[in-house]
């Protein structure tokens, strides 16, 4: 099989953080949202264990309390001043008003989106004192999140990888059913987008943040 690596390369570089474009009256169907999950199933995980868990939400009620969730967390991050401001000439420092921007927008209309799909891991990082098991434990669940969205762009759905309703976990936890020892990882809303496509976004050069055979050393 060979595969179009230039149809490849633009799924990869297109998947975006999707917020303002969210299509909030066009309806998601069930299967989709599955068909993309199934997808997100085949990625890999640490020794096989396959310990992930996705909870799809729809109901209006519940979507409005993790919608609370999201305003509250993001009013203690803007009081707690993060995130940090940049440097002087830093080149992403345009875009970052446009980014906390579009945030914002997501928090006043993110219980209208249609679909939100929680992404879980099995297990609990903050009494867990070596990295390598904590890097072991996220490193089951994040490739398969990024599957999910890679599926979603490909079928002309977007989302974008939130985090903000961790400030309340336990309590969504709860709403949700979730098992004590079951760690959201990142609350995707998801519906179609609109206009036509994305583009690649600006990123700071490879080059710099690349260290061949030891720190510091860039070819």
């Amino acid at each position: 099989m060979t595969i179009d690596r230039v149809a490849t390369d633009k799924l990869l570089t297109t998947t975006r953080s999707v917020r303002k474009r969210l299509d909030l009256t066009r309806e998601v169907e069930p299967q989709v949202i599955q068909d993309c999950i199934d997808i997100a199933m085949q990625a890999p995980t640490g020794t096989n264990a396959q310990n992930w868990a996705f909870v799809v939400i729809t109901d209006p009620a519940k979507k409005k309390f993790i919608a609370d969730a999201y305003r509250n967390g993001g009013e203690m991050m803007t009081g707690s001043g993060y995130p940090p401001p940049l440097e002087p000439g830093d080149p992403r420092e345009h875009v970052m008003p446009k980014v906390m921007e579009s945030a914002g927008y997501l928090g006043e209309i993110l219980e209208q989106v249609p679909v939100f799909v929680i992404a879980c891991v099995r297990g609990r990082v903050e009494s867990v004192p070596m990295v390598i098991a904590q890097a072991s434990t996220y490193g089951s669940i994040l490739p398969a999140a990024w599957s999910f969205m890679l599926a979603l762009r490909s079928r002309g759905l977007g989302t974008a990888w939130t985090t903000i309703h961790l400030f309340q976990e336990k309590p969504i936890s709860e709403l949700l059913g979730i098992p004590d020892d079951w760690t959201q990882t990142v609350l995707f809303p998801v519906a179609y987008y609109t206009g036509d496509d994305f583009k690649p976004a600006h990123r700071l050069p490879s080059d710099t943040m690349t260290h061949w055979d030891s720190w510091g050393t860039h070819r």
